[in-house]
């Protein structure tokens, strides 16, 4: 069997490889009590969010783009029983589950499932009374948590280079999501033993998160210091990029405000071309910035502290002028809006050609007129989720730009 590689070395080369997840029952497991602590803000319309997400498989499909299932690469990893038994495992143990009578119920019911049906059954949370346990109408009826925010496969783990980022999420609600990619890379026939290189681990003290992190070219990487990144986390996954002789010269960490409406770096701004950026205003000003590089000789990093605007630092690192296009076209109303349903997180499938939500209409219009190619897709579901067409993608393979 054929081994896959890792290659991302830009934001915007021909995407030819992308994981994605199809909304499944963990959105209907979402109740309006517990919406904060699952990080969503609404309960989308599964139906119809599962036919905007076809829709958006559809397109990356007749764009050339092969589309791996989450859900499905992790059934794979998990057929050796044995294998099976250590995620099993690992997942009721990530959850908090000590009761051996409660372990041997839950134990017995996964296996009682497909391969496929057990993993649809973890992500999607398990209630009390599917293992026999009474539910009180008033207490909390899961004994397994469901899983709402994966169909954002950026975040839990994400490809640098020829590696990946086995992230340590920040939430407890999402670190059971990064056990997926643990299994995948380690188990999966098609991924084990094929030398992808590991930058952090999912149980590493600091977090990072895949939103966070941004590949502008075989040089240079951004990473965003948020509310879900650590910059130490940072300091660490590059001194291991670089000593593992990655082309990347130079790790930028952005410091951009510690809030959810700039929750990752990529809801502020994403590469759609080799020389422009969308972009919230709201982070126009002055930024911030540690520039991170190597000194192989004495084998330790050096840290360069510097202040600039956005496209100041960008036209520096990326030796080009740099044009930054604004989300909703800076006015403060259009901005703010289009922004909360991810106006500058865009998907790049090649130089210049993106996939966007189509209710970011100004936005849009924007973008076409500085010569983007723009392919719009309905969100009136998926927006709810608070994430955009980069957010429900993670590349596995891009072209290498010339």
């Amino acid at each position: 069997m054929d081994k896959r590689k890792i290659n991302i070395y830009s934001e915007i080369g021909n995407l030819k490889t992308v994981l994605i997840h199809r909304p499944g029952g963990e959105i209907e497991n979402l109740i309006p009590e517990y919406l904060e602590r699952l990080l969503f803000d609404d309960i989308p319309f599964l139906k119809v969010a599962r036919q905007e997400h076809d829709n958006f498989a559809k397109i990356l499909k007749e764009n050339g783009v092969e589309t791996l299932y989450l859900e499905k690469l992790a059934a794979e990893a998990v057929k050796n029983p044995e294998v099976k038994e250590l995620f099993l495992n690992e997942v009721i143990a990530e959850c908090g589950i000590n009761e051996v009578k409660t372990i041997t119920s839950l134990k017995d019911y996964l296996y009682s499932l497909s391969d496929i049906k057990m993993i649809d059954k973890v992500m999607a949370g398990i209630r009390k009374k599917e293992i026999e346990i009474k539910e009180c109408y008033d207490e909390y009826p899961f004994i397994m948590d469901p899983m709402p925010n994966l169909y954002f496969t950026r975040d839990p783990f994400a490809c640098i280079g020829s590696g990946i980022s086995l992230n340590s999420m920040k939430t407890k609600t999402r670190r059971r999501e990064t056990i997926f990619g643990k299994y995948i890379f380690k188990y999966h026939p098609e991924l084990k033993d094929s030398g992808i290189k590991l930058w952090c681990d999912r149980n590493d003290t600091y977090n990072i998160e895949g939103g966070d992190e941004l590949i502008l070219s075989k040089q240079v990487i951004a990473i965003g210091h948020s509310e879900r990144t650590d910059k130490e986390a940072v300091i660490n996954m590059a001194k291991n990029i670089f000593e593992n002789g990655e082309s990347f010269k130079t790790i930028l960490i952005f410091d951009i405000p510690k809030t959810r409406a700039f929750m990752h770096l990529d809801t502020v701004f994403t590469m759609i071309d080799y020389d422009k950026f969308t972009v919230h205003p709201g982070i126009e000003g002055t930024l911030r910035v540690t520039a991170l590089t190597y000194d192989y000789k004495n084998r330790e990093l050096i840290a360069k502290e510097e202040t600039g605007s956005l496209e100041k630092i960008l036209s520096k690192y990326l030796k080009k002028d740099i044009t930054l296009l604004r989300c909703g076209g800076g006015d403060k109303v259009i901005s703010a809006r289009e922004q909360w349903n991810d106006g500058s997180n865009t998907l790049a499938i090649s130089p210049g050609k993106v996939i966007t939500y189509e209710r970011n209409y100004v936005t849009n219009e924007i973008l076409d007129k500085n010569n983007i190619k723009v392919i719009q897709i309905p969100s009136s579901e998926l927006s709810r989720g608070r994430g955009g067409p980069r957010c429900m993608s993670m590349p596995f393979n891009r072209e290498d730009l010339l």
